[in-house]
């Protein structure tokens, strides 16, 4: 299964100035409470963690549950004083985990 993800950060960012970072992953996020039109129950396939990490420090993470919709996204908001590399994580039921990395660009 191929998975994707759209991950935005702003074209410039300053050393110590606050930004956003918007992350989305295309999941379907299946609770495991719906059936199916046989009156199956279909199995849960959640989303369950979401991390960032600024050089393997975490700095953002995110428990997720079966509130949430299909294709999770997060907004939150960063600051760094130094440029470095953004790695993103998503793990989740049966086994699902993706990884995405970015580079952080500071002026």
């Amino acid at each position: 299964m191929v998975t994707r993800a759209v991950i935005t950060l702003p074209a410039a960012i300053r050393a110590g100035e606050a930004f956003e970072v918007r992350a989305t992953v295309a999941h379907s996020m299946e609770t495991g409470y719906r059936s199916s039109d046989e009156g199956d129950r279909l199995a849960r396939d959640l989303v369950r963690r979401f991390e960032c990490r600024l050089d393997g420090e975490l700095v953002f993470a995110a428990d997720l549950f079966a509130a949430i919709s299909a294709n999770p996204y997060l907004a939150f908001w960063l600051r760094a004083d130094k440029s470095g590399e953004l790695s993103f994580l998503w793990r989740g039921d049966n086994g699902f985990e993706h990884r995405e990395t970015r580079p952080l660009n500071l002026a």
